[in-house]
């Protein structure tokens, strides 16, 4: 299969994006597939969370961005069989300013990722429309926004979807939005009802008939640097991420 470059975004934080960053990459690579996780969060959430002290990076994606090292030399494999990470830590906050001055600075993460030989690569976006983002943007084939079934829960995508646009008509043609990905959902809940039938409004069949649950295990297990299905396969998160990875290669396909 060609290479798929998946951008997981939301300018919101906490809706759950470097979770399904995470576990959908360990899904993926569980079935036989090569995957890489590149931390585009100057918080480091995705490295820390695949069991990666990022205060004791010597090299991350901020040298591999402005040519200070190899790609290939930052990428660490994980314990998990055919799971890579490029890994992040707060010195990559400096990038939105020093891309700034830089040529064709929204291409600088296309660059690095393009010659890459993985089946799949999941950027873990930062909480927000900067540079960063915008280089996610331009590397990406897709799209997948986590959404949380909670008040507010679709204040400021019209703002992501406009930006969305933009990259497509001057940047990136092809980019596409994979799916909207419903999470902390809660079916007793009316609120959670009620989200969920106005993204269904919204985005149609773009909305992913998976959805992520609520869930302690899943919540908790970033605190131990696992993945859900390491930390507990038979809770409900875990179920809803493999039913997820799933309808993910579905669409795919």
């Amino acid at each position: 299969m060609a290479k798929r470059i998946i951008a997981v975004i939301n300018q919101k934080g906490g809706v759950g994006k470097t979770t399904s960053v995470i576990n959908i990459a360990a899904g993926l690579a569980s079935a036989n597939k090569r995957v890489l996780v590149c931390d585009l969060d100057p918080q480091g959430n995705a490295t820390s969370g695949l069991g990666i002290d990022k205060q004791q990076l010597i090299t991350t994606l901020y040298d591999v961005l402005f040519s200070r090292a190899e790609a290939m030399a930052v990428i660490q494999p994980l314990r998990i069989n055919n799971l890579f990470i490029l890994p992040s830590n707060s010195q990559l906050a400096a990038a939105e300013v020093e891309l700034v001055p830089i040529e064709s600075r929204e291409f600088a993460l296309k660059k690095v990722l393009e010659p890459l030989a993985f089946d799949y690569i999941l950027i873990d976006c930062p909480p927000s429309l900067g540079l960063l983002t915008i280089n996610a943007l331009t590397a990406a084939d897709d799209v997948i926004i986590p959404l949380q079934t909670e008040y507010y829960a679709l204040e400021g995508l019209g703002q992501l979807l406009d930006v969305m646009q933009m990259i497509r008509q001057n940047i990136n043609p092809t980019l596409e939005l994979l799916g909207v990905l419903l999470t902390m959902y809660d079916r007793r809940n009316s609120l959670s009802e009620q989200v969920k039938h106005e993204a269904q409004r919204h985005f149609g069949d773009k909305v992913f008939h998976t959805t992520i649950p609520r869930n302690v295990r899943l919540a908790e297990a970033p605190s131990f640097g696992k993945t859900i299905y390491e930390h507990d396969k038979w809770s409900k998160g875990s179920r809803a991420y493999k039913a997820l990875v799933k309808e993910l290669e579905k669409r795919i396909m």
